[in-house]
């Protein structure tokens, strides 16, 4: 086939970050750059060097100015963040969570998906069984900043942290999970604790049912956080949209991840749906400091998140092209990273999937 001259130019942002960070990005940038020579797109890349260590030598994570250089960007791919040494909340304070609220990324989607070749560790979770999203609010729940320490080291120490539920930060990303349980299966489930947390819940699920009338195709419940939780264990089958709180959503995601078989194959999209500024992309997997500089990553946790990335962008086409891709390598070779049970190098991984490509 012969690759068409390239239309369409993407400028995107590279962050690798911390530990294995280093090691996916430049697979997955090696499969974006194939993919898109096969649908002309044309993507530039700037690399930035945002880190651990950059905050170990510099004192900060990121430059001052950092959020202005990456505006005029039309996607984020970032690695990792964490490093032994730096606690994580600098490390996520200080990039990450900046990234997110300061670009309006309310949105953080992860799929989660059971392929074959890739065994769930639950016996009746298998290929085509398990394919679900959870919507996650990205910005303000209990993930805020209101609040603080008293009387440090002494006796009556305390520490008080606000979680912040509005109605517009609530409202939107409602409306983006009962929109993408329309374009799927019809199907939403929402995350809450009402019968334990006495005003934001019960002011989340006043929302939801609020919003659910907006889209009378969806057919949607609630489930109580511990509960859902083993639901998601005992038939995760029977999900399609979870949305969930900041916290939640977070604890829910990664622990479908591992229902599928392995947390390093897992993605995530921050999305920014307005487009006013860039949406991020990145690996679930996390820097992964015990294995990193050894070259036996798993590159498809970044990978997936490159192809989410190009739908983001506009390329659909070419998104499945490269989740097909990973579906193939995955079901008809042998080809695996350690964390799948085999002995392939990242770049092992990463050449036979660019083979099928």
């Amino acid at each position: 086939m012969t690759n068409r001259r390239a239309t369409t130019t993407h400028r995107i942002a590279l962050i690798p970050g911390d530990g294995i960070g280093n090691e996916v990005i430049p697979a997955a940038r090696r499969v974006l750059d194939t993919v898109a020579a096969r649908h002309g797109l044309g993507l530039t890349y700037e690399t930035y060097d945002w880190s651990c260590e950059r905050y170990a030598d510099l004192g900060a994570m990121m430059p001052d100015d950092g959020l202005d250089q990456l505006r005029g960007h039309d996607a984020i791919l970032l690695g990792a963040v964490g490093y032994p040494g730096v606690p994580d909340h600098v490390s996520l304070w200080g990039l990450l969570i900046p990234i997110r609220r300061g670009f309006q990324q309310y949105v953080n989607l992860r799929p989660i998906r059971v392929f074959e070749g890739v065994p769930s560790p639950l016996r009746d979770a298998g290929p085509g069984d398990v394919d679900l999203v959870v919507v996650r609010e990205n910005v303000e729940g209990e993930y805020g900043e209101i609040g603080g320490r008293l009387g440090r080291g002494l006796p009556e120490e305390m520490a008080v942290q606000e979680a912040v539920f509005t109605r517009k930060g609530v409202t939107r990303v409602l409306d983006y999970a009962f929109s993408l349980a329309e374009r799927r299966g019809g199907r939403l489930t929402s995350a809450t604790k009402s019968n334990g947390i006495i005003h934001t819940m019960p002011f989340w699920d006043e929302l939801v049912a609020e919003r659910a009338t907006a889209h009378p195709e969806v057919a949607w419940d609630q489930e109580h956080i511990d509960a859902l939780a083993a639901k998601f264990v005992l038939d995760p089958r029977r999900f399609d949209v979870v949305v969930a709180s900041n916290l939640f959503g977070d604890i829910l995601s990664d622990l479908a991840a591992a229902v599928a078989g392995s947390i390093g194959i897992a993605p995530a999209a921050n999305l920014n749906p307005e487009r006013d500024f860039p949406s991020m992309f990145e690996p679930v997997h996390g820097s992964a400091p015990d294995i990193a500089g050894r070259g036996i990553a798993n590159p498809l946790g970044a990978i997936w998140s490159a192809a989410m990335m190009l739908d983001h962008l506009g390329h659909p086409e070419a998104a499945t092209r490269v989740t097909d891709a990973m579906a193939t390598v995955l079901a008809k070779t042998p080809v695996r990273t350690p964390d799948l049970g085999g002995t392939a190098t990242t770049e092992e991984f990463t050449d036979a999937l660019l083979e099928l490509l």
